[in-house]
């Protein structure tokens, strides 16, 4: 197994000494505790037997299957023996800074933006790669692997240009040409970076089409037809993640949580967050938390 990056507190897992990014293969043999993570993971299968088990139910693996988990997700494997996943993870700030771009493109959009959420998926995408496709994403994952012990200040654009090209090998092998074709209309972007910016802020339909100057009904058309969701549907799972990362790695009260979100009203942040998750937010913070410091 090789040694990651990653320091896990209880059943939180989280990246240490400001790493922005990993991959390596990690073995499992009969059960990985439920945990969750603070970083996007991608998990694709290279051998062995087990199976999955998170929100979305039991999910038996085979060499090929790809995981893709947005962070916040909790997930756990069970029924092991030599299950081989090579595991690429990335940070939010990576995400958000230097993989920004990506929610323009049709392909590494609904890969790592939108097909998470898209269709009840609750932040986890599931694929096959086979054949050539497999190869492909192996050889990325491994030059990547071999980048961690380079020191980041010298090679942070080795890291995001190998991050770069498995992603969007794993995307044109993942993603649906049906889902990935054209472009995405910037009125979509737009909405998504204004929604993103403010998520305490109460919008609405009309305001958000008034402020993009579109009609409503257009705005949710293009939405739709981006993203599998309508833009209201969008911005709630985007409260729920932040939601998450905040009762994970602040000692904010929860309805405090709730209000820095967009949800005032606890009972109505309650059912959201439960929904999302199946977990109340006590529980979920009770189960995952980081210990913090007093």
């Amino acid at each position: 197994m090789d040694v990651f990056p990653v320091e896990q507190t209880r059943t939180l897992l989280h990246f240490i000494d400001g790493s922005l990014a990993f991959a390596g293969h990690y073995l499992h043999e009969d059960t990985h505790p439920i945990h969750t993570h603070s970083f996007v993971e991608i998990a694709v299968v290279m051998g062995g037997e087990g199976a999955q088990r998170s929100l979305a139910g039991r999910q038996q693996l085979h060499v090929g299957d790809v995981l893709l988990l947005r962070p916040g997700v909790w997930h756990g494997y069970e029924d092991c023996t030599h299950l081989d996943l090579y595991n690429c993870c990335f940070s939010t700030e990576l995400l958000r800074r230097e993989l920004a771009w990506t929610r323009e493109d049709p392909q590494l959009g609904h890969l790592l933006w939108t097909g998470p959420y898209a269709e009840q998926r609750r932040g986890i995408l599931t694929g096959h790669l086979a054949g050539a496709d497999l190869a492909a994403c192996v050889e990325h994952l491994e030059a990547l692997h071999d980048l961690r012990e380079a020191p980041l200040a010298t090679y942070r654009g080795d890291l995001v240009g190998r991050l770069t090209l498995f992603l969007s090998s794993l995307a044109r092998a993942l993603v649906d040409e049906s889902v990935s074709h054209g472009t995405t209309h910037p009125a979509v972007l737009d909405a998504m970076r204004m929604m993103e910016e403010r998520p305490e802020y109460h919008w609405t339909l009309t305001e958000l089409a008034a402020a993009l100057h579109v009609a409503p009904g257009y705005l949710v058309r293009l939405f739709k037809g981006a993203t599998g969701l309508p833009p209201m549907a969008y911005l709630s799972r985007h409260r729920v993640e932040l939601a998450a990362t905040r009762l994970l790695h602040t000692d904010q009260p929860i309805n405090r949580i709730g209000e820095s979100v967009g949800w005032p009203d606890q009972n109505y942040f309650a059912r959201r967050f439960k929904s999302h998750y199946g977990l109340s937010a006590s529980t979920y913070r009770a189960r995952f938390t980081k210990a913090l410091k007093t």
